[in-house]
This record gives C-alpha cells, structure tokens and sequence, in this order.
C-alpha cells in the first residue's frame, strides 16, 4: 500500500489535566521478583512519549498495570479517574492496549468483526457501532479491508487492524508495545506517518531508537524497574 496521508476523524478528548498519572507504583510478581520501584509520571492531553529501556527494565510490568491488567501497589489515574476494580471496565474503554504481537488481539474471521468487537461489547446500537468501525479503519488508512480475513493479512497490515481494534472504543490514551519489531522498511515508514497523524494521547514502548529520534518530543527511561530519565 502507497504511503499517504489520510487525514482520520479521531480528536483530542476535552478533558482537563492529565490523561494519566502514576503515582509511586510498586509490583512484585508471585515468586518474588521485585519488577518496580515507586514508578511515578505524568502525560498531558496530546503528549506522544516514547518508553525506553533495557529488557526487564519493567516496561511491560508498567503498561499492563495502566489498564488493569496487573495491579500493584500505588496510584494510578487515567482522566482524572483513579483505577479502582469497581470502574475497571470504564478504565479499559479509556486505554487502548496494543500488544507487540498483534495475533493476541485479532480472532474473529474478518476485519470488521475484529474493529467492531469492543464497541459491541459496550452495547452500543448498531448504526454507532458502525460508524467507530468506519472511524478507526479510515485512521489506520484500511477502509478497504473491512471484508480481509483477518489471518491472511500481512504482519504491518495486522498490527494496523489492531491499532483500529482499541481506536474504535475511542480511548483516552493509547498504549503501544514495540508497534515496528517485524515490519520491514515500507510497513514501518507507513506506521510512524500513522503515528504521527494520530490526535492522541500515547506512550510507545520500543527499541526501535530510530522511531524515537523521528517520532516522540519526550522519553521516559527506565532501568531495574525505576523511572531513570524523563525528558526532550
């Protein structure tokens, strides 16, 4: 597919302060392995922060507590929101979790399905559904593929239908874990123009330092489950 600009319909939610807060977030894992250190930071409506850091860093450990995934021990905001059991489900429509491996998110047998299955979940009539499905296909520039099986899609292909999976819950923050490992050079300069692009609040975790440098105005650096850096 060409690259070329799409300008997509998402915008900015109008929300005040933060997007998200974390505040002296500490987890261990079952068998005792300490993963973080009192992780505190903050992202502004707009922000695109990269996260960076060595494997075991805790990077992962972080992105899976900002949606409920893990809980450990401190705060953590999404809008204003403290990420309690009882609004998990509100949290979890306000973060888009992209995995690095998008086959963890597509399973239904065509791409419509797939884009369409969390706004479904929310209840939301049919004709809404419809139009977030149209929404974050035209974002992720595959309005075409609504009728793709989801299987036969190239890697670069997939991991856009995926990014269109967490824009139709229409999220406050999106969340990307190594969005370019697999891509090659085409598929990868299609994703940072798509990144780019997009008018929403993101934090990118990657090893991908090109990205970086090209990509996010602010890096978070993490090291031994500690935030090491933070800054332009």
């Amino acid at each position: 597919m060409p690259v070329t600009h799409v300008k997509n319909s998402f915008s900015l939610p109008e929300i005040g302060g933060d997007v998200l807060t974390v505040k002296d977030l500490h987890f261990s894992y079952p068998d005792g392995h300490s993963a973080l250190h009192g992780v505190s930071m903050k992202l502004s409506v707009g922000d695109k922060v990269a996260l960076v850091g060595p494997n075991g860093a805790g990077k992962s450990t972080l992105m899976l507590h900002l949606n409920g995934i893990l809980g450990g021990h401190g705060e953590v905001e999404i809008a204003g929101q403290r990420l309690t059991r009882e609004n998990l489900p509100a949290i979890r429509a306000m973060v888009g979790l992209v995995f690095q491996n998008p086959d963890d998110q597509l399973f239904s047998p065509t791409v419509f399905e797939d884009v369409a299955f969390g706004p479904l979940h929310m209840g939301l009539p049919e004709a809404d559904v419809r139009a977030r499905v149209d929404a974050a296909l035209e974002a992720v520039r595959m309005t075409t593929y609504r009728d793709r099986l989801s299987h036969h899609l190239s890697v670069g292909e997939k991991k856009r239908i995926a990014i269109a999976t967490v824009l139709s819950m229409n999220p406050s923050l999106l969340i990307l874990d190594e969005p370019s490992a697999g891509l090659d050079p085409r598929a990868r300069r299609t994703l940072i123009n798509l990144l780019r692009e997009l008018p929403i609040t993101m934090l990118v975790s990657t090893h991908d330092m090109k990205l970086v440098q090209e990509l996010f105005p602010r890096t978070i650096v993490m090291d031994e489950g500690r935030v090491v850096a933070d800054g332009g």
